[in-house]
């Protein structure tokens, strides 16, 4: 009888691996740790970067474009949205040196007074950080002389970027909605 037993128990062991077979799933991680050195990360730093940012509303090449409007009812634009590709430059003038593109949209997002939902990628061009981005999210007030957004992170030189931008007007057409606003950006990077 006890044969009996170790020959069904045999037969039984068997059977599962064949109707079961190794999945392979120790061969795949959910997560683990890793050493910054082996994602080639050196010491992190912060830098500073100064820019215009140029939303042009007006003309035949506009960089900024309404994709929403706002419903007649409003006083504060709440509901409308524009995606952007504005450039980036160096000094206040258009003309200045472009150095990136920012790339996203803004939202009016209040209903009580002129205050954008920003969600932009900021796409250098230039030197050593051409082809980098890092992201900008945030609320801003676009009356208020300086707004400050989160920088949530980043690609290229900016990976796991994080820090601030204060966004202050440097100049705005009434009759236009053109925009120029000097942003000065805190980014801690690799």
């Amino acid at each position: 009888m006890a044969k009996l037993i170790l020959q069904i128990f045999t037969i039984s062991v068997l059977l599962s691996l064949v109707a079961f077979p190794a999945t392979g799933e120790e061969e795949y991680m959910f997560g683990q740790s890793i050493s910054k050195k082996s994602m080639g990360l050196k010491k992190e730093k912060l830098s500073h970067f100064r820019f215009y940012w140029h939303d042009i509303l007006s003309g035949t090449k506009p960089t900024s474009m309404m994709i929403i409007p706002p419903p007649k009812n409003t006083t504060t634009g709440f509901g409308q949205m524009n995606m952007i590709d504005n450039a980036l430059t160096l000094g206040p003038e258009l003309s200045s040196k472009t150095v990136g593109r920012a790339q996203g949209f803004y939202a009016s997002a209040s209903q009580n007074d002129v205050g954008l939902m920003m969600v932009m990628n900021f796409a250098f061009t230039e030197g050593k950080y051409n082809g980098s981005t890092f992201t900008i999210l945030g609320r801003n007030p676009v009356f208020e002389k300086v707004r400050e957004m989160a920088v949530i992170g980043g690609s290229g030189l900016f990976r796991f970027a994080r820090g601030y931008v204060q966004a202050s007007t440097h100049s705005w057409d009434y009759k236009t909605g053109d925009a120029n606003v000097q942003y000065d950006a805190y980014v801690l990077h690799y």
